[in-house]
């Protein structure tokens, strides 16, 4: 059974309406200018759109033309409510976005779930951004 993780502040953080989304992630990349080379990592603000969109924008705008090359994303973000050690992986398998479904590399996940500092803790992501 394939479990979704459903967006935790879509509507508050960013807009939930897809189109309306859609429309401001455009307009704020369209407001950056670079023909930089693609980045291997990038370290990119998460905060509400208001306030991070268009510094994000700057970071992302680097990839636009680069969907094709790229075969994995590694999400890393800080636990701003649950207190726990390591790193917190998903139970679920695919993650629900406004603009659409995401799925979870849950191989790669099982791969690393030996490690001693990761754990598959749900209660982690439930109110993240």
């Amino acid at each position: 059974m394939t479990t979704i993780r459903i967006p935790a502040v879509a509507g508050t953080f960013y807009p939930a309406e897809p189109r309306v989304l859609g429309r401001m992630v455009d307009e704020y990349l369209d407001e950056v200018r670079t023909d930089e080379a693609p980045p291997k990592a990038m370290v990119v603000p998460h905060a509400g759109y208001i306030y991070s969109g268009p510094v994000a924008a700057s970071a992302y705008a680097r990839l636009r033309n680069t969907s094709a090359q790229i075969t994995r994303v590694i999400l890393l973000g800080p636990s701003h409510r649950v207190p726990f050690y390591g790193i917190a992986a998903p139970v679920s398998d695919q993650f629900q976005t406004p603009l659409g479904i995401i799925n979870v590399d849950r191989e790669s996940i099982d791969e690393i779930l030996p490690l001693q500092q990761v754990y598959e803790l749900d209660v982690a992501h439930e109110a993240e951004h």
